[in-house]
């Protein structure tokens, strides 16, 4: 039996500029060994200020959160970098929250008057406030079984949603099988709009690299993707690979 390497990739992307997936033109991903954290003193204090104010990463809605950073200007988001686009999504949040204006920050840091004192909200979040930390599991129980079942072929969903999505654009209406059931959790689709947590069975699903990306595939590659179980049809096993 010939030997495949198969990637897995349990973070699927997002509708947008960061779905960059499969696109030609961004070069080839650098891997530098003993690469640091932090590259300079404001991305530890951006990455602190983020876990300890609910914010760009820190926040119970990690979906929510992931959505304000796909917001973001797209000339921005790849010209700040990484901790600069947690950055961006902190003001942003800020903004949406009422606790800054439109600009308000630009100005005071071009000399204007500082932002006006907003008052924090009367009741911290228990986990600063010393107490036991929030249950920041995503796994929730259902009351029904997976629709599928493992070795069983499938099709994903041509998924064009305007917000939020973790389904891939280079893996919309492709074949795949599925290799592992994972418990249910939060669909981000919803949960990053506040329209409910709509928790779903999640699905390793195995796509060979031929599927995925035509003639030009590594051959004998494939990819896991995990993906939730309304991005997934029941597929016709005869045209499977």
């Amino acid at each position: 039996m010939e030997a495949v390497a198969c990637a897995q990739q349990g973070e699927p992307g997002m509708n947008g500029e960061h779905d960059i997936g499969g696109r030609h033109g961004f070069g080839r991903i650098e891997h530098t060994p003993d690469d640091p954290t932090f590259h300079e003193r404001w991305e530890a204090r951006v990455f602190a200020i983020a876990l300890s104010s609910g914010g760009s990463r820190g926040g119970v809605n990690l979906d929510a959160a992931r959505h304000r950073g796909e917001r973001l200007d797209p000339v921005a988001y790849f010209r700040n970098g990484y901790y600069g686009r947690w950055l961006a999504a902190l003001e942003l949040g800020l903004q949406e929250n009422g606790f800054l204006a439109p600009g308000e920050l630009d100005a005071w840091l071009m000399g204007g008057a500082g932002p006006a004192h907003k008052a924090a909200p009367a009741r911290a979040p228990a986990a600063r406030r010393g107490g036991p930390m929030p249950n920041l599991s995503f796994t929730r129980e259902v009351d029904h079984a997976p629709a599928f079942a493992l070795g069983q072929a499938v099709l994903t969903r041509n998924h064009q949603p305007a917000g939020h999505t973790r389904l891939p654009a280079y893996a919309r209406s492709r074949r795949g099988v599925i290799r592992r059931i994972h418990p249910a959790m939060v669909f981000p689709d919803t949960n990053a709009h506040g329209l409910g947590e709509n928790p779903q069975y999640v699905y390793s699903v195995e796509f060979d690299g031929a599927e995925l990306w035509g003639d030009v595939a590594e051959q004998g590659t494939c990819l896991m993707l995990d993906l939730f179980e309304s991005y997934l049809e029941p597929g016709p096993p005869e045209e499977l690979p």
